[in-house]
C-alpha cells in the first residue's frame, strides 16, 4: 500500500531526519514538508538531504494546513513541529501558540479530512514533570504528582489533551503518541546539550539527578515505524538506563558548580536574557529532582529495542563535540 505523509517540523533537524527516511521508502508514494522556514538542506546553510520530500512553507496556526492536507489526499500525518524553547525573536507567548494553536489547527483539519488514516504525535517525558515524590519510573499510565506548570511540558501537555479528544473523535484514524526522553546524538541542538558543551556546569546543591537520553538515530527509527504501521496508544521512547548528573559531567570532562536552587535561577533568568543556554524552571526541576520511564510498552508494541542505551548515546553526543573525560576514562 502506498502512502502519502505529511511531516511537520521538517526544519528541525529530527523532523528533517523523518521526512528524508520517509521520502526514501518505496512504499510511501510522496512525503510532503511543512514548517515556517525552509529545511536547511533547502538554502546555502546545507543540511540533511531531504530527498524526493516536497516543501511547502505554511504555519501551522492558519487554516492553510487543512488546504495542504486537502489538496494532497494525506493519509498519514506525522507531528513533529512542537519547539521545546522561546526564540529569541517570538519569546515565549509565540512558542505557546506555535506549539498549542498549531497542533489545534492541524488535529482540526486531520479531524475533517476524508484520507487521513494515520496520526503520529512528537511529545515529551517532561509531561511527567519532576518532583521528589515520583516514583523510580513512570509507566505511561502515571499520573505526575506535581504537573508541569511552564513552558513546554505545560504545552505538550496541553497538546496531548487535544491528541486524546482528536482520536475519540476519530475512531477510524490510528493516533500514535510519542513520549520521548531528552533527545541526544552528534545532529542534536537543544537546551541540554547546549548545558552540557559549557565549560563548567551550574548544579543544584544537594541533589545528583537521574537523567534519561534517546538517541536521534532511535527516535527516527521509531518515528518510521509509527508512520508506516498501525501501533495506537501512548508510548514513552528512551534509552535503557539512566546517568546521574554528577556521571554526565564527568564523562564530558566539565566541572560542577553547586548553586543554592535561587542562584540556579537566578543565573538561569540571566543566561536566558543574554540569549544563552536555556534555564527555564522545568529544568530546574529537572536538574534537581530527575526522571526517568519505563519503556516496556513500546518494546512490547514494536518488538524492538533501541539501539543505543541512554549511556552510548551520551558518549555519541560528547564525541561529536571532542568532549571526553579528564584523564580519559568515563565514569
Amino acid at each position: 500500500m502506498t502512502h502519502t505523509v505529511l511531516v511537520t517540523g521538517v526544519s528541525r533537524h529530527i523532523g528533517a531526519r523523518v521526512a528524508s527516511v520517509l521520502a526514501a521508502d518505496p512504499d510511501i508514494s510522496r512525503v510532503i514538508g511543512v514548517d515556517t522556514v525552509p529545511p536547511p538542506s533547502l538554502t546555502r546553510d546545507g543540511g540533511i538531504s531531504l530527498g524526493r520530500t516536497e516543501f511547502v512553507r505554511v504555519d501551522l496556526r492558519s487554516p492553510d494546513i487543512a488546504q495542504v492536507i486537502a489538496a494532497a489526499d494525506i493519509d498519514t500525518v506525522v507531528h513533529m513541529s512542537l519547539v521545546s524553547a522561546p526564540s529569541r525573536s517570538g519569546g515565549r507567548a509565540a512558542m505557546k501558540e506555535h506549539n498549542v494553536i498549531g497542533t489545534m489547527q492541524l488535529l482540526g483539519a486531520c479531524q475533517r479530512s476524508a484520507t487521513v488514516r494515520r496520526v503520529v504525535v512528537r511529545s515529551t517525558t517532561a509531561v511527567y514533570g519532576s518532583s521528589p515524590r515520583d516514583p523510580a519510573v513512570f509507566t505511561e499510565d502515571l499520573e505526575p504528582h506535581d504537573g508541569p506548570s511552564h513552558g513546554y511540558a505545560k504545552d505538550a501537555c496541553e497538546v496531548e489533551g487535544y491528541v486524546r479528544g482528536f482520536a475519540r473523535r476519530r475512531p477510524d484514524v490510528t493516533v500514535s503518541l510519542l513520549r520521548f526522553a531528552n533527545f541526544m546524538g552528534p545532529g542534536v541542538d537543544s537546551p541540554l546539550t547546549r548545558y552540557f558543551t559549557q565549560p563548567v556546569l551550574p548544579t543544584v546543591f544537594g541533589f545528583d539527578p537521574r537523567l534519561q537520553f534517546v538517541h536521534e538515530d532511535d527516535a527516527v527509527e521509531v518515528l518510521r515505524r509509527m508512520a508506516t504501521e498501525d501501533h495506537p496508544g501512548t508510548f514513552n521512547v528512551a534509552g535503557a538506563g539512566v546517568l546521574l548528573l554528577s556521571q554526565c559531567a564527568r564523562r564530558a570532562g566539565r566541572l560542577p558548580l553547586p548553586l543554592l536552587s535561587p542562584a540556579f535561577k537566578l543565573l538561569g533568568n540571566s543566561a536566558r536574557r543574554i540569549g544563552l543556554v536555556e534555564y527555564s524552571p522545568e529544568q530546574l526541576r529537572l536538574m534537581s529532582h530527575g526522571r526517568a520511564v519505563d519503556t516496556s510498552r513500546l518494546e512490547a508494541e514494536l518488538g524492538w529495542k533501541p539501539k543505543f542505551t541512554t549511556g552510548a548515546a551520551y558518549e555519541d553526543f560528547l564525541r561529536s563535540r571532542g568532549l571526553h573525560p579528564f584523564g580519559g576514562v568515563p565514569s
